[in-house]
């Protein structure tokens, strides 16, 4: 039957030759397709190095003199900050809480600078976040260390004044990880004066969920007292078990036990709307890429689909005759489906030499710093092909099987 069948399609070579340049350009558009939203889905899914459950962002303000609640005598507002923050670490709910300045997630207001060991330096090709934290910042938002640090025991380093940093902060310098760096002292280019000792690698952070985190780099150190009056950032873990009604329950406490001094809490927001807004924009441009592609899928369905429905129709003839010759309903299916899939095959196969030279001249998405990636092309390739073949069974399944109910003789009368 397979040695037929080829001939078969070699006979046919006029007609499979206008289908086989169908397939090679369908195949093509479809890995472009399959590609990009492998690149996007991939990062979105990828460990992003924090967690943001059960976490809120509490906004502290302080009152003015037009405020009749003002206290002009309260000149102490560090040790305020230091009481509020306290005041929320003891609540029974609160997990944790922390002060820090530009550091919280899906935060669009950042500080950065250039880190050096002895010659080697970062942070002049790509921003290295520098994120000012109280040490239970790592506890809020659960950071993980490279070398399986738990947030407990980063949080502790912390308090030792050491600072932790991502552990692919040199890649670009052939250096995969920090762990031979660690207790060696680093220059940061915001303070000159001093070094600053590593005291744990961190598991990469991401920015934002559609990025990948290979290239994410960020410093985390200690806050001083001296940098409680500049833009703060309040942030608190609350326990699982006791997440309900949190905001609404804080607010009832706000005015009698979150007050200190002059200061008080001007808003509270869940980090799950924060994430929400910062990536709305992403989001949206997701969605439309997915309505587009989605069109563009079905318009390749459809015009596969009339192809090999088409096709099928014009062969009742030879399908009686197959059913004439004692060929079962299977068999002539079985026949219909391999003759598309081989069509199919030898099309990918150009199309997949065409692939390969379109990543190779950067046309595709870029993804990390570059656009043929080995896993990445080959999941691309056979994506496309299997969403094709689906296609073409489809095309050839409803045709194929209105075909075979015709009587053999009553096909051939026709024919």
């Amino acid at each position: 039957m397979k040695r037929k069948l080829f001939k078969q399609i070699r006979n046919e070579w006029r007609s499979n030759l206008w289908i086989l340049i169908e397939l090679l350009l369908v195949s093509v558009v479809m890995w472009f397709i399959t590609d990009f939203f492998y690149v996007r889905i991939t990062d979105y899914y990828r460990p992003k190095g924090f967690d943001i459950s059960h976490c809120y962002l509490i906004n502290i303000n302080k009152l003015t003199p037009n405020s009749p609640d003002f206290n002009p005598a309260d000149t102490l507002e560090k040790k305020d900050i230091a009481e509020l923050l306290s005041r929320l670490q003891h609540r029974p709910e609160v997990e944790a809480a922390s002060l820090s300045q530009n550091s919280y997630p899906y935060n669009g207001s950042n500080s950065s600078s250039p880190i050096s060991y002895d010659t080697i330096r970062a942070g002049y090709d790509r921003m290295i976040i520098r994120r000012r934290v109280t040490p239970d910042f790592v506890k809020v938002f659960r950071y993980e260390g490279a070398n399986g640090e738990s947030p407990e025991q980063l949080a502790e380093i912390l308090k030792e004044d050491k600072i932790l940093l991502s552990d692919n902060l040199f890649t670009s310098h052939n250096i995969p990880s920090l762990h031979n760096y660690i207790g060696k002292l680093f220059k940061l280019e915001f303070d000159t004066t001093r070094s600053f000792r590593l005291g744990a690698a961190l598991k990469p952070v991401k920015y934002y969920d559609f990025e990948s985190g290979k290239n994410s780099y960020c410093c985390l150190l200690k806050m001083d007292m001296d940098d409680y009056k500049y833009s703060l950032e309040l942030c608190v873990r609350v326990k699982e078990n006791m997440d309900n009604n949190f905001m609404d329950n804080l607010w009832k406490d706000a005015d009698k036990h979150l007050r200190v001094g002059n200061l008080y809490v001007s808003d509270i927001r869940s980090f799950t709307d924060i994430r929400t807004d910062f990536q709305r924009s992403q989001m949206n441009d997701l969605r439309n890429c997915l309505i587009g592609g989605a069109f563009l899928m079905l318009n390749i369905f459809l015009g596969i689909l009339g192809t090999f429905w088409f096709r099928t129709q014009q062969r009742k003839g030879d399908i009686a005759l197959f059913k004439a010759l004692g060929s079962t309903n299977k068999d002539v299916f079985r026949r219909e489906i391999a003759e598309g899939l081989i069509l199919l095959s030898v099309a990918t196969i150009f199309a997949a030499i065409i692939d390969l030279n379109l990543a190779y001249a950067h046309l595709n998405v870029w993804h990390d710093g570059i656009t043929l990636e080995t896993g990445r092309f080959i999941f691309s390739v056979l994506i496309s092909y299997f969403l094709i073949a689906l296609m073409i069974v489809v095309g050839i399944w409803f045709p194929a099987k209105k075909a075979m109910k015709i009587q053999p003789a009553e096909a051939l009368h026709e024919e």
